[in-house]
């Protein structure tokens, strides 16, 4: 039998569209990593708070190995790659219903797509306890 694939793309294409079919915008976090090409410059400890909505993202397309879009930035259009791996939870802005998911393969440096610095470590995850979602307006 070949290994079984992620079940991760497949919730995270059923979120999504349970927002969308209900009027509220997804959200989605993102541990941002060596392979994750976001605007260094809005990344904040190590993640990044991105509105995936069909509103803001133009060409969305949830892979089975990388979320792709284009998103708008200071009214400044960026090309987005976001390997699945990297998203940590995807919500409805609205309610905070959503769902998150567990590191897999987190690194604390940041490569943007115009090549700038790495973005500075963070603290270690507290362990135990319930796990939180932090809005981010």
């Amino acid at each position: 039998m070949s290994e079984l694939t992620s079940t991760k793309p497949y919730l995270l294409r059923a979120i999504y569209e349970w927002c969308v079919d209900n009027g509220l915008t997804p959200h989605i976090s993102v541990s941002v990593g060596p392979n994750v090409r976001v605007p260094a410059e809005h990344v904040r400890n190590g993640e990044i708070v991105l509105n995936i909505g069909p509103d803001a993202a133009g060409r969305l397309r949830i892979g089975n190995e990388d979320i792709e879009c284009t998103l708008r930035f200071s009214g400044v259009a960026r090309e987005l790659l976001i390997p699945v791996t990297a998203v940590r939870a995807i919500y409805a802005r609205e309610t905070g219903h959503g769902m998150t998911f567990e590191a897999e393969g987190r690194t604390n440096t940041s490569e943007a797509d115009d090549g700038s610095a790495p973005a500075t470590p963070t603290a270690p995850a507290k362990s135990g306890g319930k796990p939180r979602l932090k809005r981010v307006k």
